[in-house]
């Protein structure tokens, strides 16, 4: 079982996340509103994998992510983000995400896209 941590500033997506179906195999260990709390969190907890947010109050996606790259090295971090033009993903990626995953999005989305990081 896979631990993961939601990130996201919407209550809504976190809870639509951890209701997602087809994540059988992941162990949702906590979430986080912003990118400071998703900092504290991924040093305390070290999940496996982490779906995070860009753009969020306080401390936005693209600040906590190399953070949290280097509190985990092994972590998978996949960026949920309405932000969907090409150079926010590669810059998200390039920051220490390994996967991105545009919003609205179905949990066979989800669920496909936590497994192929899983699997890199």
């Amino acid at each position: 079982m896979k631990r993961l941590l939601i990130v996201d500033d919407s209550a809504i997506i976190r809870r639509r996340i951890e209701r997602a179906h087809g994540l059988e195999h992941y162990e949702v260990i906590g979430t986080a509103k912003d990118g400071r709390e998703a900092v504290k969190m991924a040093r305390t907890m070290q999940p496996d994998m982490i779906t995070i947010d860009l753009t969020m109050p306080t401390m936005e996606g693209t600040v906590a992510i190399p953070l949290i790259a280097e509190i985990c090295p092994d972590a998978r971090i996949l960026v949920v983000s309405a932000l969907a033009d090409k150079g926010t993903a590669i810059g998200a990626l390039a920051s220490g995400a390994q996967g991105f995953l545009c919003k609205p999005f179905t949990d066979e989305e989800l669920a496909a896209a936590l497994k192929e990081l899983d699997q890199d």
